[in-house]
């Protein structure tokens, strides 16, 4: 019995010890530990997505933001100091020039012109009679039967009367001026303001403004513009030879794309040192009056013609102390980091011009579970819209 449970025991144990072995033979097998080594590379690579980077036809713009200013502004005011006896418009119309405004009062305007007048005729009539006076004397003076001293002071009366004359005439000229100031007229043609003084009330040239005419249509978009993005937006006018032309759009304040494009008619002389910028200033059509003085707007400077630049996503585009760069995932699935030129923004892309070359792969997810010199597992994300 004894003997049959020694052997029992010894079966046992003999077991154990396979197990052991068969274990310890697995492990150590050349090639057998391939699986998990290949799962911990495999969790060592990080995945990120990527876009490739690829060139899409597109305008060259630059956005400012500007305000509208009145090609022609008029601050209406009375040159003659006299009461008002009519207000002829309607605040806020529309008037065109050489309408009638203002009346003042003419019946004392139009007395000073008829008293001119009588001081005309009366300064003609001395000089007639000074005339014949002096002729007469001279034909006696020939005939020595008047003194040549007579003959002096009748061509002294005569030219008095001459200059009596032209006083009369420039005092009847300064009074009909007079007279026709009492109606105030429109010079341009645009829309009136308010009316700081009404019917009944007395008005000079120290009564300031009367009211206020802007014009209309076309009206002047100023904005001011960096020196760096006026150099670029010359470089882009030669292109071509120069031919390459320039649109201006204008977008009002409340994000609405504004009907009518503008023309590019002025740059300032002067750059502005604090800001170093200048004022650039658009001529747009202002048909309907949509525009009115003073307004912000959006003004947008756009080539009119497609060209082919390479874009990447504003995802991709990160920044530090020295500028913009972003990272690429390169043919060996290393991160590099490449520091990049940008221009214009594209909606969610922006334009590079140095810095990525086209098929490059820049990443757009993941970007802070990475590190330049790091390998990863990238996955191809296709842009927006199929471009």
């Amino acid at each position: 019995m004894p003997t049959v449970m020694s052997t029992g025991r010894w079966a046992a144990i003999a077991g154990t010890i396979a197990v052991f072995a068969i274990v310890a033979v697995v492990w150590l097998v050349p090639g057998k530990p391939v699986a998990p080594s290949a799962t911990t590379a495999a969790a060592a690579k990080p995945a990120v997505g990527v876009h490739v980077a690829a060139k899409r036809g597109v305008n060259e713009s630059f956005a400012f933001v500007g305000r509208t200013k009145a090609v022609s502004k008029v601050e209406v005011r009375a040159r003659i100091e006299g009461f008002l006896d009519k207000v002829l418009f309607r605040e806020g119309q529309d008037v065109k020039a050489g309408d009638l405004l203002y009346q003042i009062e003419k019946v004392q305007f139009q007395a000073l012109v008829d008293q001119a007048k009588a001081n005309v005729a009366v300064a003609q009539a001395v000089e007639t009679n000074a005339r014949l006076e002096h002729g007469r004397n001279a034909e006696l003076l020939k005939k020595q039967y008047s003194p040549q001293s007579q003959v002096d002071a009748n061509k002294a009366a005569l030219d008095t009367a001459v200059g009596r004359i032209m006083q009369t005439k420039a005092a009847l000229t300064q009074a009909e001026v007079n007279l026709d100031y009492t109606d105030i007229r429109s010079p341009i043609d645009g829309r009136i303001g308010r009316t700081a003084f009404t019917t009944g009330n007395l008005v000079n040239p120290a009564s300031g403004t009367l009211a206020t005419i802007v014009s209309q249509d076309p009206i002047y978009v100023l904005f001011p513009v960096s020196v760096r993005d006026l150099e670029t937006i010359r470089e882009t006018r030669k292109r071509d030879g120069g031919m390459a032309k320039i649109d201006i759009r204008i977008k009002l304040s409340n994000g609405q794309d504004y009907a009518h494009s503008g023309v590019w008619n002025l740059t300032d002389p002067q750059v502005d040192q604090q800001t170093d910028s200048l004022i650039m200033r658009a001529t747009v059509p202002n048909p309907e009056g949509f525009l009115i003085d003073g307004q912000f707007v959006t003004a947008s400077i756009r080539e009119r013609k497609e060209e082919p630049r390479l874009v990447i996503p504003q995802s991709a585009l990160q920044a530090d102390q020295s500028g913009y760069y972003t990272l690429v995932v390169n043919a060996q699935h290393i991160v590099e980091v490449r520091r990049v030129q940008t221009g214009p923004n594209l909606d969610a892309d922006v334009i590079v011009t140095s810095g990525v070359s086209e098929g490059d792969k820049v990443i757009v997810d993941g970007i802070q579970k990475v590190r330049p010199g790091q390998a990863v597992q990238e996955t191809v994300i296709p842009a927006a819209g199929g471009r």
